[in-house]
């Protein structure tokens, strides 16, 4: 079954990114964008990077070198840490994003892919086969990494390029105040996954 899930994952992923890629670039450039703007623009939100990551681990712990290939996305490390942001991704969207938008066609596959299966499949693969009970506590803050460099970008860039991935991440929409607000609920969140995900390893763990 872990086989299984890191198969499916692995394709139905890259399927994904690869359709959203293909829809979302000529998109973007139809909108005034450069090809290099259309890229970036897509490598600016947290689901597709947390996706790619997500791609990258199936990828390496099945190519025939195993933990040879790219080993930084095989470890144990990556794979809870991924676990957790792609967790994070669903709880998100499906709370927050979702009701934002009414995607149609191709938009809308890709956006159940990547929102809803990808990540109920990372998880599941986790829960099954990846989660070993090595994990740390200290890990928390290696992962804590990841969203607050995202968040750090993403703030950064939104005055230069006029646009933010998230509209709850508009601080000339909505201010300071409320973007704070929601960049400490978001990371909270983040946290609370992290620790649940060290107990659930420590648990499946100690089960083996």
């Amino acid at each position: 079954m872990g086989r299984f899930l890191q198969i499916a994952g692995l394709v139905i992923g890259l399927i994904a990114l690869v359709l959203q890629a293909a829809i979302t670039i000529p998109a973007s450039m139809a909108a005034g964008r450069s090809l290099l703007g259309a890229i970036v623009f897509l490598l600016s939100f947290f689901t597709i990077l947390t996706n790619i990551a997500a791609v990258m681990v199936h990828a390496s712990l099945l190519s025939p070198t195993g933990y040879a290939w790219l080993p930084a996305f095989a470890g144990q490390r990556m794979r809870a840490g991924v676990a957790v942001s792609i967790t994070l991704v669903f709880i998100v969207y499906a709370t927050v994003l979702a009701g934002l938008w009414q995607p149609q066609g191709l938009f809308l596959l890709c956006d159940i892919l990547l929102h809803y299966v990808t990540p109920l499949i990372f998880v599941l693969w986790w829960l099954i086969a990846g989660a070993d009970g090595s994990t740390r506590w200290r890990d928390i803050s290696w992962w804590m990494i990841y969203p607050l460099a995202y968040l750090a970008y993403a703030l950064i860039r939104a005055p230069f390029a006029g646009e933010v991935p998230y509209p709850f991440l508009d601080v000339a929409k909505n201010g300071a105040a409320s973007v704070a607000v929601s960049a400490v609920g978001v990371t909270a969140l983040f946290v609370g996954l992290s620790v649940l995900a060290v107990l659930i390893d420590h648990g499946i763990g100690g089960l083996r």
